[in-house]
């Protein structure tokens, strides 16, 4: 969050710097500093989301986490507000963009925690793009999230996706490669014939179709 947005945002409340620095328990010189740039916001963007009610995608990103277990990547997803896991307990929020990779990086992820993953790319398309890119790429996971973001954007018909979804065609990989699940050969041989058109087009062996996102709308 730059110091632009964190101003713009405590004017749409209509609050001063002192009302504001009181709900978040600094002083109102260090606000200004924040304001002016003259501070980082990270170590205050979980009070900043709260009390203005922001999005997520404030929340300073994480490194990469390989082994996310499928319960709290399910939790996360809730917290989040997936509709698909609206029954399960809430926990502490984490940047969405966070949330993707941990999934996408997985060697076998749960099918209900990959079908909500279109979902989060429509939710939050605010995302850290460049930080999204620049980590699919150096854990060559660039096809896992070009076919989630074609996914979300074909069920959607979210035109607003389609430079992403270029960025991550410019380096696509060759390579065959599953979409988050360990295949056997007879499993592979079933989808190469019987793979969606989108997951043929990021070299992907998998059967999910935009048909098949939910909560798309």
């Amino acid at each position: 969050m730059n110091f632009e947005q964190l101003k713009s945002a405590r004017m749409e409340r209509g609050w001063n710097q002192q009302e504001a620095a009181n709900r978040l328990g600094v002083t109102q010189a260090y606000l200004s500093m924040l304001e002016s740039g003259r501070r980082s916001t990270a170590s205050l963007s979980r009070k900043l989301m709260q009390a203005y009610g922001l999005s997520p995608t404030v929340l300073p990103v994480q490194e990469v986490r390989e082994k996310a277990t499928p319960s709290v990547l399910a939790h996360e997803l809730a917290s989040l507000g997936y509709p698909g896991f609206a029954h399960l307990r809430k926990t502490k929020k984490v940047n969405p963009a966070d949330l993707l990779l941990a999934a996408l990086v997985q060697h076998n992820l749960e099918a209900r925690v990959a079908e909500g993953l279109p979902w989060l790319v429509l939710r939050y398309p605010d995302m850290p793009r460049d930080w999204l890119v620049r980590e699919s790429r150096a854990r060559t996971l660039q096809n896992r999230l070009g076919f989630v973001v074609t996914l979300g954007r074909l069920a959607a018909g979210r035109d607003d996706l389609r430079p992403l979804e270029q960025t991550l065609a410019d380096s696509k990989l060759e390579k065959e490669d599953s979409f988050c699940k360990e295949l056997n050969e007879a499993e592979r041989r079933w989808l190469r014939t019987n793979s969606s058109v989108e997951a043929k087009q990021w070299n992907l062996l998998s059967d999910m179709r935009p048909e098949t996102v939910r909560y798309a709308d």
